[in-house]
Formats: C-alpha cells, structure tokens, sequence
C-alpha cells in the first residue's frame, strides 16, 4: 500500500526495538478490537504524537506479514468461533515476511476470555508433513487435532503498525492493507479502507489511545481475519451471526 500520509506519520513517533519490546510484559493482559477507517488512522497517529513509541526492525516501521489458516475438512474452527464458543481454537502459519522467519502457531481461548499462542518455528505452510517428526508431538500437546484432520484453507496478507505507550503499560497492533485468498474456491478478496487496531493492556490502567478512539469514534467490534476472510471469499459457509459485522466492515470500505 502507497500511503505517503501514513508513512510521514508513522516516522514523527520515537522507536523502539523488538529487544525492547520484549522486555513489557503485560501481567495482567486484557485484549480489546476496534475497527476503524484509513481515514481515521491518520487521525488516530497523530493525535498519539508524543505519547507512544513505534516499533522499528531494520530500520522498518510497518511490517508485513503472511498468514495460512488451517481447518478441519467440514470448518469446525469456523463453526465453533460462528457459533459463540467461548472455548475455541485456530491454527495458523504465519511469516513475518521482512525477516523471513515462519511459525506454526496454535491459539487457544478460554471460557475466560484469555487467549494463549503456543507456536514453533516450521519451514513453510505447505510443508508441514515434511516436518512431522516436530510438527506431530506440538500439535499433540497443544492442539485439539491432529495434522492428518486439517489443511490449509484461507490465507491472508497485512501490513501492521505496533505502538508502545510511553508508560509501557500496552501495546497496540494496527493492522491495515487486508487481501485475502481462500485456497479451496480461489476466490480473492481485499480491504483497502477498514484497520483493525487491537488495544492489551495490564489490567485496566489509563489507556491514551483508549481516550482518543472514543474521540474519533472508532467503534469497538471484534474482527477474526480467518472467519471475515473466510466469509468474503466462501459463499458456501454459515454466515448468520456475522452478518452484522459483515455490513458494518462493508459500509466502512465504501466510506
């Protein structure tokens, strides 16, 4: 994505490096989703000016990244997260493409809302068989299924923007320039307008971006890139309780 205005914005924000970064460790973690226009992130970083850092690899300040969702041949991951299980699972391939590092990742959500990542470094998305012999005993401890049960079904590409309050008390990732691909119907789908920014934080300490999203009106909603990708690119899947969110994410991209 070509967006001078974004870019100007992002470097008027301190760094910070990924080794400070992973010194803030958030104890006490709530996570919150909002989605949002292009539009209103230009308004959002400079209204953070002098309260936030960016994260900075390499002298890069958005990142890009690659992701393969995983499902069971009859979507029970997209089913359960359909139907409001508190309990759920994805699986997923992810490649931070400016370091080239790829992982096999397992997320699970509890019934308290509380998300855990377990994840191990794997070659690519379409080779997992190849790499059984640390791929099965992973999936085994940390998964609900096992490799034979799954396949790659839907991937995405996005850029994202990581900020750190001065007070390093929460992190926020916004997510921007959405293109997804189902692999079963080929179809293609992308977002040029709508951002995903996604607010942890320790506990519930004073968040500054917290103050300026409600300024801006950016409304809080929850934004699954494998089921919304899924949805837009797969006419055959159940759709019901996501039609809401469908309608508002499309009024947004026609904004």
């Amino acid at each position: 994505m070509n967006d001078k205005r974004l870019t100007d914005l992002t470097q008027k924000l301190p760094p910070i490096s990924l080794d400070e970064m992973s010194g803030i460790k958030l104890m006490n973690r709530t996570d919150t989703k909002f989605v949002a226009t292009l539009s209103q992130l230009h308004q959002f970083l400079s209204a953070v000016e002098g309260q936030y850092y960016i994260q900075q690899i390499d002298g890069k300040r958005i990142a890009s990244y690659h992701t393969v969702y995983f499902d069971t041949a009859d979507f029970l991951m997209y089913t359960m997260h359909h139907n409001g299980k508190a309990r759920r699972e994805k699986i997923r391939v992810r490649t931070y493409v400016d370091s080239d590092t790829t992982f096999l990742e397992v997320k699970n959500k509890n019934n308290h809302g509380r998300t855990k990542k377990k994840r191990i470094t794997v070659d690519d998305a379409s080779t997992l068989a190849l790499q059984a012999e640390s791929v099965v005993p992973f999936l085994a401890k940390h998964a609900w299924y096992t490799l034979d049960e799954i396949s790659p079904v839907t991937e995405n590409h996005f850029n994202r923007i990581t900020l750190v309050n001065y007070g390093k008390t929460e992190r926020l990732t916004i997510d921007f320039g959405l293109k997804f691909h189902n692999l079963a119907t080929d179809e293609r789908k992308q977002l040029d307008r709508v951002v995903i920014i996604e607010l942890k934080r320790d506990g519930n300490v004073f968040s500054p971006a917290l103050a300026i999203i409600r300024d801006l009106r950016i409304r809080r909603s929850g934004f699954s890139k494998y089921c919304i990708g899924s949805i837009l690119t797969n006419k055959n899947l159940k759709i019901n309780n996501f039609k809401e969110r469908i309608r508002f994410i499309q009024r947004l991209e026609n904004k």
